[in-house]
């Protein structure tokens, strides 16, 4: 039988100058255009001061000096699973950014096939064969024949002229960059977090100290009074009294070794690992120093910066690029399909001269009737960019909230501590003189109770301010974006 190819044969360059131009075109944004929303928050709040660096450029490393919290802060930066669930993120995201990336480019493929058939068995007598194929009757075989192809091509690549495809990547670039800042924000709370509980840790430390110290106090005290009452010296009601404050001194040291382990357990989960107890702080709250200046005023410019609001803004841009993908919806689609390789009836024969074939076959898809469908699409579009509006101006109000309440904190907690050191000052005086009375028989062992009772209230009072005040600079640095780098 003789065979027939099409002889028609343009190159791989060919159909790139046939598709070129349409590729190449001008693509239309129909995404509306993007301005970053007004800050619904005042300008400024609080004293700002032209000489302070922001926060925002401040490292945790420079902010929080003490070597030991440091190290647990690097440890925790290594294995908190919290911010290894955000970094994991970041790459989910990524990854579906370079998946939907992929659509603006063909998807070529390369197939090698065969087909055989089996026709009337006239075909094979007249050498006649259908127009546009390639045919062949084998003698050997009747009348079944076969065709083999080798082709390489891409199938509806879609020519973005309305921009649906760059809007849905320019979507999941933003919510690419949106992972991103919600990494940091998740690392600047962890950074607070794990400094806050180290302290919290060395504040029960002294809480402990004092709890102690009171009970060996009590202790020296019952056990003098014991002897004096087998003498005859001393009655049971100030033999019960002391028993009284022993035992209220035994419950507060139990209480507080219990409260230490349970400080220990969270600092260890937010660092992921065990804390070495080298790294732990002792009593002294003293010892944490976090010598960097801070502000006492932010403005809105600064919040806005913030990787929480950040985050909510690029939220906000993918939304109103998802806009301009729904809009492309209403306009018609151009796809193209395209191949171009060898066919011949024998498999030695498909890259032999006069073999090649080739495909183009363009098409344009246009909406007429969907029911409404393409309109609701837009409408649910365009209302979930108002509702992440809204969300983005609740951050920015929230992050202005936060602010504002530490900054008010902040403001008297040094002039609460200087009044609460006097108080602590003169509480020791009057628990010294009752207790010196008592020894020498002028005042019941009640003005020494309640002497002790006020000195031990003003010394744990002390404590919890300097721990307020230490976690306040904290949560300071933490609501004005401070602390990701």
């Amino acid at each position: 039988m003789k065979l027939t190819r099409l002889n028609l044969m343009p190159t791989l360059k060919t159909l790139l100058w046939m598709t070129g131009p349409l590729a190449l075109s001008a693509c239309i944004n129909l995404a509306p255009f993007y301005s970053q929303p007004e800050a619904p928050v005042p300008a400024s709040l609080g004293t700002l001061t032209t000489e302070q660096q922001p926060l925002t450029e401040v490292s945790w490393q420079s902010f929080i000096t003490d070597k030991r919290l440091q190290q647990v802060l690097d440890l925790a930066l290594k294995n908190n699973r919290d911010l290894r669930v955000a970094t994991l993120n970041i790459e989910r995201a990524r990854a579906q950014y370079q998946v939907q990336r992929a659509d603006l480019f063909p998807t070529v493929n390369a197939a090698l096939s065969e087909t055989a058939s089996k026709g009337m068995s006239n075909v094979g007598n007249n050498g006649n064969v259908s127009a546009g194929t390639v045919a062949a009757s084998n003698n050997s075989s009747g009348n079944v024949s076969h065709v083999y192809r080798a082709t390489l091509g891409f199938s509806a690549y879609e020519l973005d002229l309305f921009g649906r495809v760059r809007n849905l990547n320019a979507q999941a670039l933003q919510a690419f960059y949106a992972e991103q800042e919600n990494r940091k924000s998740t690392q600047i709370s962890l950074v607070a977090e794990v400094a806050t509980a180290w302290l919290t840790l060395a504040a029960d430390k002294k809480r402990l100290q004092i709890a102690q110290q009171t009970l060996k106090s009590q202790q020296n005290t019952y056990q003098i009074n014991q002897k004096m009452f087998d003498l005859g010296v001393a009655n049971a009601l100030t033999l019960k009294q002391l028993q009284t404050s022993v035992d209220n001194a035994r419950v507060a040291v139990a209480t507080y070794n219990s409260q230490i382990q349970q400080d220990s357990n969270a600092l260890n989960l937010l660092a992921g690992s065990i804390v070495p107890v080298a790294w732990l702080p002792d009593s002294s709250l003293a010892s944490v120093a976090l010598t960097t200046a801070l502000p006492r005023g932010v403005t809105s410019k600064t919040l806005q910066q913030r990787p929480d609001v950040r985050a909510a803004e690029h939220l906000l841009e993918g939304a109103n690029a998802n806009i301009g993908a729904l809009r492309a919806a209403f306009f018609p689609t151009i796809s193209l399909t395209t191949t171009i390789g060898t066919a011949s009836t024998e498999l030695n024969g498909l890259f032999q001269t006069g073999s090649r074939i080739w495909t183009f076959v363009p098409q344009i898809t246009l909406p007429i009737f969907n029911a409404g469908r393409n309109r609701a699409n837009l409408t649910i579009g365009e209302q979930n960019q108002q509702i992440l509006l809204a969300q983005y101006e609740k951050t920015v109000q929230t992050a202005f909230r936060e602010v504002a309440d530490v900054l008010v904190q902040r403001e008297g907690l040094q002039a609460q501590i200087e009044a609460q050191r006097s108080l602590t000052a003169a509480a020791s005086a009057a628990f010294q003189l009752a207790d010196a009375r008592f020894k020498n028989g002028v005042d019941s062992y009640l003005v020494v109770l309640d002497a002790q009772r006020t000195l031990y209230t003003a010394e744990q009072s002390l404590i919890t301010l300097q721990l307020n005040d230490a976690a306040s600079q904290l949560t300071l640095y933490k609501v004005v974006g401070g602390g990701w780098q």
